[in-house]
């Protein structure tokens, strides 16, 4: 444990640590997607999704390994037992940091399935990492604003098409699909942009997991419904590397969702529709509330 050192060389730790990490996993995928892509036989391609699968939890490892060698964090976790390696999960969480996913991944690793995210489109370019989530199959989405669909009505409906897409392909290997219903992080002034209901949360977004439960609803084990708090206020990315994160809350729950909403038509059904939005809204107002207990504990 080095956090006894100054947070700022604890920081500048971390983040060499977090980009050797980077730069080592990361190019192991690149290289095994390249005999991915240019050797598309079925045998293969599934022997190769096994070898990526492993250095992507390798690589979440190595993430909480120099976790605990840099950070003194009071974890307190409920519901990570009772959780199968080999189920499907629909994965949902509220979204406040970048922390989230490190937080997710170190509890989640090897307990579930490797969580693929639904990720923004410009990502892709992201170097080095971006390569890395094309390779591991994470979906990317265009996630267009109201105005700009107006302009170009084409493009409606295409995000949904690609979840289809992604969906399908994971019917053939378990796998967590994680799903920020929030589609962005949590900051006052989105939360007062929105005229949020909630007191924590921005609006949900319920359309993602629709389509997904829609294309994958008979796989999936159950909805992981994940709260994180920081009692101590939001963190950036780099006081979390610099040890300042000194406590973290998280509950984990087992969510059975109703059968009726597994197979409707989200984008069609008007009233199926209503009554998906009604449920998230539900599941929402009740995580609001637990965010609300668990920051007074």
């Amino acid at each position: 444990m080095l956090n006894f050192l100054p947070s700022l060389l604890v920081g500048i730790i971390a983040f060499l640590l977090l980009v050797l990490n980077v730069l080592f996993w990361p190019s192991l995928v690149f290289v095994v997607s390249i005999l991915k892509f240019l050797l598309p036989f079925p045998p293969l391609r599934r022997l190769f999704d096994k070898i990526l699968l492993w250095f992507a939890e390798n690589w979440i490892a190595c993430n909480s390994g120099w976790m605990r060698l840099t950070q003194k964090t009071s974890w307190d976790v409920e519901g990570v037992k009772d959780l199968n390696y080999r189920g499907w999960y629909l994965i949902s969480s509220n979204h406040q940091s970048w922390v989230d996913i490190f937080v997710m991944q170190h509890l989640l690793n090897r307990r579930i399935p490797l969580m693929k995210f639904f990720m923004k489109s410009e990502l892709i370019w992201v170097p080095i990492m971006g390569v890395a989530w094309w390779a591991l199959d994470f979906p990317f989405l265009h996630r267009h604003s109201a105005e700009y669909l107006k302009k170009h009505p084409e493009q409606k409906g295409k995000d949904l098409e690609i979840t289809r897409k992604a969906c399908e392909k994971f019917a053939h290997m378990p796998t967590g699909v994680m799903n920020f219903l929030e589609g962005t992080r949590f900051t006052k002034a989105k939360h007062d942009r929105q005229k949020s209901p909630y007191k924590y949360l921005l609006k949900p977004k319920a359309g993602g997991i629709a389509l997904a439960l829609n294309a994958l609803g008979d796989k999936f084990n159950c909805l992981l419904n994940i709260t994180i708090v920081y009692p101590d206020g939001i963190p950036t990315l780099w006081e979390f590397l610099c040890g300042k994160v000194k406590r973290i809350r998280v509950r984990i729950e087992q969510v059975e969702v109703p059968p009726k909403l597994m197979q409707g038509d989200y984008e069609g059904n008007e009233a199926f529709r209503a009554e998906f939005q009604q449920w998230v809204q539900q599941l929402w107002q009740e995580k609001d509330l637990q965010i609300e207990a668990l920051l007074k504990k």
